[in-house]
C-alpha cells in the first residue's frame, strides 16, 4: 500500500518528532519558513510512505494528514 502525506506548512513548529518516527525518509526539514518564523518540514517523495500514520499521531500541532492509496 502506498501513502502520502499532507503538511499544514503554517502550523508545524519545527519540533522534528515525525521525522525521528519515519524509519522510511519521507520527511525531511526544509530551508523555507512560515508566517511564524519556523522551518516546518517537507514530505519527501521517495515512493516509500505507507502510510502508517506515525508521523500524524507524534505530531503535537495536529499538523499533519496521512492519506493511502
Amino acid at each position: 500500500m502506498k501513502g502520502y502525506i499532507e503538511i499544514k506548512k503554517e502550523i508545524c513548529k519545527e519540533c522534528h518528532l515525525c521525522i525521528s518516527v519515519c524509519n522510511r525518509d519521507c520527511i525531511v526539514p526544509s530551508t523555507e519558513y512560515n508566517l511564524k518564523g519556523y522551518h516546518p518540514v517537507s514530505f519527501n517523495d521517495n515512493g516509500k510512505c505507507n502510510g502508517c500514520s506515525l508521523c500524524a499521531i507524534i505530531c503535537p500541532e495536529v499538523a499533519i494528514e496521512v492519506y493511502r492509496d
